[in-house]
């Protein structure tokens, strides 16, 4: 009989979890329907919507995509994992006050590719976000709200970046 389950160590969020999961699954199904993280939004599943990005080892990822086992020893970060023990990110923060979510549907998937922007290049031109969410499409607002938001969170972390010296 074939093995119709597999155990995967996964690092998300900061925390490790150690779980029996179909051979089949995704990691968004993993995320979504074993570790109950419901943030990563399960919308095309052909990698066409970017709803289901989240971020590995640094990079924006589509979660429908990859198998789950190719996410063990890799650290994970989903929406859920971007808040720390002081609050929201900035980016959550200023996707508030922006106005840049709607239905907010494809806004966790937009937030991780905006985190995963502002690591690694602080201080992003308008065109480097618009090719950083360019994977990320949103039906129910005008990318300019969000294009606002991204650049308002990168003055707010290089303030606070400045601060803390």
């Amino acid at each position: 009989m074939p093995k119709t389950t597999d155990i995967v160590r996964l690092h998300v969020n900061g925390d490790a979890h150690e779980v029996g999961v179909p051979t089949h699954y995704t990691l968004l199904e993993t995320l979504r329907y074993v570790l109950a993280l419901t943030g990563t939004k399960q919308g095309c599943d052909k990698g066409d919507c970017g709803a289901c990005t989240v971020i590995l080892d640094g990079n924006p990822t589509l979660a429908c995509l990859m198998p789950v086992w190719e996410a063990e020893g890799r650290q994970v970060v989903t929406v859920e994992g971007l808040a720390g023990p002081e609050g929201s990110h900035p980016l959550q923060d200023e996707f508030d006050l922006n106005g840049a979510a709607q239905c907010g549907f494809c806004t966790p998937g937009i937030l991780c590719s905006a985190a995963a922007l502002l690591e690694r290049t602080p201080d992003p031109s308008r065109r480097q976000i618009q090719e950083a969410l360019s994977g990320n499409l949103c039906r129910c607002t005008g990318y300019a709200k969000i294009y606002d938001a991204v650049e308002a969170a990168a003055d707010r972390l290089q303030s606070e970046e400045e601060e803390a010296k």
